[in-house]
């Protein structure tokens, strides 16, 4: 051991986030104390967010594979057949707890190693999304963390050059000491031409390439598996700093070089650096890893070997290669001005040994540090089930025209382009729907066919019964492709929790899953990659539990793409769906009357795929000209946003039986609102019960003016007013835009 380390202990073990039975756990492993350097490696591999040790029991149970899956869960992204001989490749990941300590690096590095997520598998990236969650606007911490992540999101993105087509952001007191910052990267590949991380062949060179190592991020992939405390500032050391030009010419070099055939394997160096690539590559190619560390390009003096295994320096990739393609390689990545540096050899030991400066600083068994991590099978308990709020009694003071302007400039349903303005969402010229509609839809290269993408979730649904708010995610990423008439091929997911070592909160994480999984086999929705980031808590308070999900579908030609909008004088506004009036963990419950109980609406996933089935066949066949699914806020709202996007108004003349408040405001599943020709809707209403999906017509299009039954008017510049200004007036410093949200609120 060197002079210059400390003395490896069970307090120092401690230190590293390794729990007593784990580190008893190494020492039989080894039959030694580790080194110091060994620690730091160890500390790094069995954490949560590289081991998924408390989640890969139940991560399994989850529906991976369908004809068009090319590669599910496991590599750096899942990739599917889109047809033609091209793939999609595509995943999300989490950067909560950077983004929390450091905004703008935190979400800038978010959207760089989603990124080379993507394209360390071979394929280009053509557009970004994010789901972003904060905490109560009047917490004092939350405008200064919307501005730098929102920045931070932009300034990457913006400058390597790929378009932020979607997302969506919400605001809840659960995340006021823990945001969640997931970031979604989207690229195109040959089918027949994706790689893969793990290594092949003995004795064959690791290449080191892209930017230089430094001392940022170290212990980053520990402390994104630690609850916070109030030291959370502390930790900022931790937070990786990006450069998103640097990550324009790796991307590029990488690209080239496989295209040369010299690329065996690959992995991107992400959370816990070189460690993790390195030790990912080996174990799942049954081999050994040698590194040498001298021969890593470093731009700090004196680093040592723990920092350069730790460090999570930005924008490098670790690559195995075909020997007698190395002169080749190097002369690739040299013109684009990037390090190449060979510093290791595959082995058939099972080892992997790193050395530095003449010395052997580890030498662990490669399988139990990668693929053979500890596994838990925590305790859990089951959230217990809430009755159903009674719709007809629960009621707001106000009026459903006021009701409906006050949800309006509601935190969480006022208009985002406040934050997605900031971002380039044309850039490379394929965006054919922009952000701000149900799903965004690119177009493949030349086209005419497209991919619609969209990330959603409703935290409060899963809180309230994680069973039934992990089916509504899926199903509502379901529901956000089919209004664009795309068909919906497969999902990535984010797992936002709290502590898994809490019964309570590994119970919703269960719970969530298997309602998710539930919903994907039902709707043929695989999850074909994700991310797991638990410890979302700060000083023993979780957050709403949010499994982000993250959806792809495919249009075969994106002129037929529908609008979200009102584009046509007259139509008919049919409401497709059963209404029954469910406002348990409503919107209108939650924010108009203060109720935070009650169940969340069931999931029917016969009913969502029947009655989507029949609306994307309204949108093909070109007789639907807008379509947008029933969410958060209910028909009110989708009503008010379709009016907003297509600057034309609406007269409904008739609405489901019940209550009007609930009937307007109740947020029943597998539910849309199409528009179709004048005079049509009768024969569409008739088709619909023929195929057994409920039908109303409701209104017609037209005017400047939302005219609800019974209500006078409502403007369109009043609508817009009410959606569009809350949010840029937060920002700008008024601490009352959108507080005025939560101050109707009656029990």
């Amino acid at each position: 051991m060197s002079a210059t380390e400390p003395a490896v202990t069970p307090e120092l073990a401690a230190a590293h986030g390794l729990k007593p039975d784990e580190y008893a756990r190494i020492l039989t492993l080894i039959g030694r104390t580790p080194s110091f350097t060994e620690l730091g490696i160890f500390s790094a591999m069995w954490n949560e967010h590289c081991s998924y040790k408390s989640s890969r029991v139940h991560l399994r149970k989850l529906p991976t594979k369908a004809p068009w899956v090319i590669r599910g869960p496991g590599e750096n992204a899942g990739v599917i057949d889109i047809g033609d001989g091209d793939a999609c490749v595509f995943k999300m990941e989490s950067h909560n707890h950077p983004s929390f300590i450091e905004p703008y690096q935190g979400a800038a590095t978010g959207v760089g190693g989603i990124l080379r997520d993507v394209f360390t598998m071979g394929a280009r990236p053509i557009a970004c999304l994010n789901l972003l969650r904060f905490g109560r606007p009047s917490h004092p911490k939350t405008r200064r963390l919307v501005a730098g992540v929102v920045a931070g999101v932009g300034g990457y993105g913006n400058s390597f050059g790929v378009p932020t087509v979607g997302g969506s952001t919400e605001f809840d007191a659960s995340y006021d000491g823990n945001i969640l910052v997931n970031a979604m990267a989207v690229g195109l590949a040959r089918a027949d031409s994706i790689f893969y991380s793990a290594a092949a062949g003995v004795g064959n060179p690791i290449v080191y390439l892209g930017s230089k190592t430094g001392r940022d991020g170290i212990h980053g992939a520990t402390m994104a598996s630690a609850s916070f405390e109030e030291d959370a500032e502390e930790k900022r050391p931790t937070v990786q700093v990006g450069d998103p030009f640097s990550e324009k010419l790796l991307l590029e070099a990488c690209l080239e070089l496989m295209a040369s055939g010299a690329v065996i394997a690959i992995q991107d160096m992400g959370a816990a650096g070189l460690t993790s690539s390195a030790v990912e590559m080996g174990a799942k190619g049954n081999l050994g890893i040698e590194l040498d560390l001298d021969a890593v390009p470093c731009r700090e003096e004196g680093m040592t070997a723990y920092e350069m295994m730790l460090s999570e320096s930005q924008e490098r990739m670790l690559m195995v290669l075909k020997p007698e393609l190395e002169e080749q390689a190097e002369a690739i990545f040299k013109k684009w001005g990037l390090d190449f540096a060979i510093v290791g050899r595959t082995t058939d030991t099972l080892r992997f040994v790193v050395k530095h400066r003449g010395e052997v600083k580890a030498d662990l068994p490669i399988k139990e540090l990668g693929d053979e991590a500890p596994l838990y099978d925590r305790p859990w308990t089951q959230t217990p089930k809430q009755p159903a709020l009674d719709s007809a009694s629960l009621k707001s003071p106000l009026t459903n025209r006021e009701a409906l302007l006050k949800l309006l400039a509601t935190p969480n349903l006022c208009s985002k382009r406040w934050v997605w303005e900031q971002y380039d969402h044309l850039i490379l010229g394929n965006s054919v729907r922009p952000p701000g509609g149900d799903a965004a839809v690119v177009r493949v290269e030349e086209g005419p066919k497209g991919l619609a993408l969209t990330t959603d979730v409703t935290a409060r649904y899963c809180a309230a019964d994680p069973y039934e708010g992990g089916k509504q995610a899926v199903a509502e990423s379901w529901r956000n492709i089919t209004v664009r008439g795309a068909t919906p091929l497969a999902l990535t997911d984010n797992l936002n929790f709290g502590n898994p070592e809490r019964p309570e909160y590994m119970g919703q994480f269960v719970g969530c899953l298997e309602g998710i999984g539930e919903a994907a086999r039902a709707l043929d929705f695989p999850i074909v990659s994700g991310n797991v980031s638990l410890y979302n808590e700060t000083q023993g308070a979780g957050i709403l539990p949010t499994p982000a999900i993250g959806g792809v579908g495919l249009i075969a030609d994106v002129a037929k793409a529908a609008q979200t909008g009102f584009v046509r004088d007259g139509d008919a506004i049919l409401l497709i769906g059963e209404t029954k009036g469910w406002l348990g963990q409503s919107a209108y419950a939650h924010d108009l009357c203060g109720r935070t109980d009650g169940a969340p609406p069931p999931v029917d996933l016969a009913a969502e795929r029947r009655n989507g089935d029949f609306v994307r066949g309204l949108i093909l066949s070109g007789r639907a000209s807008a379509a947008h699914d029933l969410s958060d806020g209910g028909l009110a709202i989708a009503l008010a946003e379709m009016a907003l996007s297509g600057d034309m108004g609406a007269e409904i003349a008739a609405l489901p039986s019940g209550p009007g408040h609930a009937t307007l405001f109740g947020e029943d599943q597998a539910r849309y609102l199409v528009t179709i020709p004048q005079g049509e809707d009768a024969e569409v209403v008739q088709e619909g019960a023929a195929a057994g999906v409920p039908i109303l017509a409701i209104g017609r299009v037209g005017g400047d003016a939302l005219i609800l039954p019974g209500e006078a008017p409502i403007l369109l510049t009043e609508l817009r007013k009410a959606h569009e200004a809350p949010l840029p007036a937060f920002m700008a410093g008024d601490d009352n835009a959108l507080s005025c949200a939560f101050s109707t609120q009656v029990s």
